[in-house]
Order: C-alpha cells, then sequence, then structure tokens
C-alpha cells in the first residue's frame, strides 16, 4: 500500500482530480443487480470487491501464466504478472508500447488527452477501474505510422485474493495501422481473482486497428470489462472478442461509429464448461452516415456452463445509409448447458438496412447421421461438427496471423472441453 501512495504521490493533477470524482462516483453508483437492465441473467450478488486486494507491483509473480495467444512475433510487448512489469514495452517507429504509469510522464500529452475520453464515470465499474487503476497499458501509433508486425499486451492474475483494476488506451492517430492483441490471463480453476478492466480505443481519421482481445482467466475468478471504441471519418476497426475463463462477470464491447464512412467488424467467441457463467453485451452505435458495422458471436457450451449475449444496434438521429448486422449462434453440447441470445434494434433514422439473428441449439443429428454413415466414428463426428461451426468465424479473416492465431485459440480450447 505505501508502494502506491507513493506512484499516487508523483501524478499529474489532472488525473488525482479525475481519480476523486471517480471515488465519489464510486461511493454513490451501486454494483448492478438481476433488477438492473442487462443483468437479469447475470447475478452478482455474491461479488465484494473489498475482499480483493489491489495487486501492485510487489505482488508480482515469478511468471506469466501460459499465454492465450502464442507464437507470435511481436514488434513491441508489454507484460505484466499479478500488477508488476514483467516485459517494459518500448517504441518503434515512433510507436509506443508502454506501462500507462510511464506514459504519464513519456507521452502525458496523449494520455491527459484520451484517457476517459470514451469511457463515462457513471458506470460503477469504470468508476472502480478509475480510483484504483495501478497496471495498464499506453498503446500509440502517431499518424501516417504503419505498424507491420503485432503489437502485444499480457496481462496475468495467478494469486488468490487479488484485484486487477487493469487499463488500456489505444490511439491511433490519422492514418495510422496497427494490430494489437491484448490477453487476460490465468493459471486454470485453482484462483479466486477479480479483473475490472477498462479499454478505451481512439481510431482516428482514416485510421485501421485490428484488436484482438481474449481472457483465459482462473475458472473461479470473476471478470469483468468495460471496453468502448470511438472511430472517426474513414476508419477502420476490426475487433475479435474471445471469452474462455472466469466463474462470472461480464464483458461489454461498444463501437461507436462517430465519422462519415467508418466501418467496424466485431467477431466474438466463447467457450465454457463446468459452471462457468459467460456474458457478453455488445453494442454497435451509428452516430454518422454512410457506416457499416458487422458483428458476428459463437458460443460453445458444455456440462452445466451457461451465457448470455446481448447485441445492440443503436442508429443515432441523422445517420442516414447506415449498414449493420448482428448474429449470435450458440451450441450446446449437454442438456444442461444454458444460453440466451437477445437481439437489439434502436433505430432513429429512415433510410437504413439492419438485421439481425440469433440461435441456441444442440449439435445437428442429420449432420451427425452423414458423417457416421461415412464411416465416421462418433465422436469424431461430433469433433468435425464442432469444429465447422467454430471455423466460421476463423474464414472471416485471410489467411495470415490474425487467422492463425485464433483458429489454434480455438482449437486449444476445444481440446480443453472435449479432450484431446
Amino acid at each position: 500500500m505505501a508502494s502506491a501512495q507513493a506512484a499516487r504521490g508523483t501524478e499529474p493533477a489532472w488525473l488525482g482530480a479525475r481519480r476523486e470524482r471517480a471515488a465519489a462516483e464510486a461511493a454513490r453508483l451501486p454494483l448492478p443487480d438481476t433488477k438492473t437492465h442487462g443483468w437479469e441473467f447475470t447475478d452478482i450478488s455474491g461479488l465484494d470487491f473489498e475482499r480483493y486486494a489491489v495487486a501492485t507491483a510487489g505482488d508480482g509473480a515469478a511468471a506469466l501464466p501460459a499465454p492465450l495467444f502464442a507464437d507470435l512475433e511481436p514488434a513491441l510487448e508489454l507484460a505484466f504478472a499479478d500488477g508488476a512489469v514483467q516485459v517494459a514495452g518500448g517504441e518503434r517507429d515512433g510507436a509506443l508500447v508502454l506501462p500507462l504509469a510511464a506514459a504519464l510522464e513519456r507521452a502525458g500529452e496523449v494520455v491527459e488527452r484520451h484517457l476517459g475520453s470514451v469511457v463515462s464515470l457513471d458506470d460503477p465499474f469504470v468508476a472502480r477501474n478509475e480510483v484504483a487503476w495501478q497496471a495498464g497499458a499506453l498503446v500509440y501509433v502517431p499518424r501516417g505510422v504503419r505498424v507491420e508486425q503485432p503489437l502485444v499486451v499480457r496481462a496475468g492474475l495467478s494469486q488468490d485474493g487479488l484485484q486487477l483494476p487493469w487499463r488500456t488506451l489505444v490511439v491511433l492517430e490519422e492514418g495510422a495501422e496497427a494490430t494489437l492483441f491484448e490477453e487476460y490471463l490465468g493459471p486454470g480453476e485453482g484462483v479466486d481473482a477479480l479483473l475490472n478492466s477498462v479499454v478505451e480505443i481512439v481510431v482516428g481519421e482514416g485510421a485501421s486497428l485490428t484488436y484482438i482481445c481474449g481472457q483465459r482467466l482462473s475458472e473461479r475468478s470473476w471478470g469483468f470489462a468495460s471496453q468502448r471504441a470511438h472511430v472517426a471519418r474513414d476508419g477502420r476497426l476490426d475487433w475479435v472478442v474471445l471469452g474462455f475463463g472466469g466463474a462470472n462477470g461480464k464483458f461489454r464491447t461498444e463501437t461507436k461509429l462517430a465519422g462519415a464512412n467508418s466501418w467496424a467488424r466485431v467477431t466474438g467467441a466463447y467457450a465454457g464448461r463446468g459452471r462457468q457463467h459467460l456474458d457478453f453485451d455488445t453494442t454497435q452505435e451509428h452516430a454518422s452516415p454512410h457506416t457499416t458495422s458487422d458483428l458476428a458471436f459463437r458460443g460453445l457450451l458444455s456440462d452445466r456452463a451457461t451465457a448470455v449475449w446481448r447485441g445492440m444496434i443503436r442508429v443515432d438521429p441523422g445517420a442516414q445509409r447506415t449498414d449493420a448486422f448482428q448474429e449470435s449462434r450458440n451450441l450446446l453440447l449437454s442438456r444442461n448447458a444454458h444460453a440466451d441470445a437477445i437481439p437489439g434494434l434502436e433505430i432513429e433514422a429512415n433510410d437504413v438496412r439492419c438485421t439481425h439473428a440469433a440461435a441456441v441449439a444442440q449439435i445437428d443429428r442429420e449432420q451427425l447421421f452423414y458423417l457416421r454413415a461415412h464411416g465416421v466414428p462418433e465422436q469424431a463426428a461430433r469433433r468435425l461438427v464442432i469444429e465447422g461451426f467454430l471455423q466460421e468465424l476463423v474464414e472471416r479473416f485471410p489467411e495470415g496471423t490474425v487467422h492463425d492465431t485464433l483458429s489454434s485459440a480455438l482449437d486449444r480450447r476445444l481440446v480443453e472441453i472435449l479432450g484431446a
């Protein structure tokens, strides 16, 4: 605690003021319950933030848990284990990947301009994060810079009783291009910890970001994320969301297409087992004309696992010629697994094309029968059907790093759920 207070003493005044406002909001705002809109299917009444000590540099583990995104060759990498820096990031061709606390000195103007510009303190999880964060990342790509190799940020949480209020700020200036992999990691089933992550993404005019975010926390841990992106005119955001770990929680993914001709695609997958409960809440907001969004989620659930996906396409007044699509499909591998898929539309413009689809089903018996009739053993046939269900997501990407890394991550999770 003393080291944390010392670090706070070196913070700029503007951040101290933000933390004070956040503390007031955190004290005022209760955590949601099942009567709160959007939380009807996720009961967090057993969550007590005070039971989890905020991870500091002194809590650092000897090593990170095994990565979710393996075999990457990053241009820059930043890694934290239980609040302590393990890999320090750096600079390449003007692009920065730095611990957020260090970025306050090295890129203070960027942080001050953008931190808190995309998310709001009227959210109880954001407010609590703002008060407490010490570990986090700045990813900054200046105007016109194209980073060819991926940027990588990893955060591990591997000790009982720790809370990681993680903060990520991603800023791409006009015409910049980058691919960012970010992952939250835990050591399997045995650790009771708490992740409260906030991610802010700023995509400048004509910039292009591919952002792949995955979590594989301990399956006893709480996991919460408030992730929001602001995409300017002619900007492009290709966003991948993977959820494999955690006992309970909610990940919120919100994209605001703020500038004309901006584009966003969201590709999501979750896979639960045991008694895991996975909750994903997505928003595609169209705030300007001639904008396009495309969202596809796939869920895979076994044993007594449960999941909920709630999606919203929101078209603001004046956002004419919007083209938006969302779909969520869930495959249940046992009779005791359960999924809810809830698409939604809020349209305040009259020249738009907005569609959605949702489905929850068991494995198709006709597909199994066809494969069995052609000599495929039952377990192999089940696996082929499941692989085909997930492969639809992988094929949204051309051959290359994102395609291959996504495919490998899904394959490894499938082995965990089905066995070798």
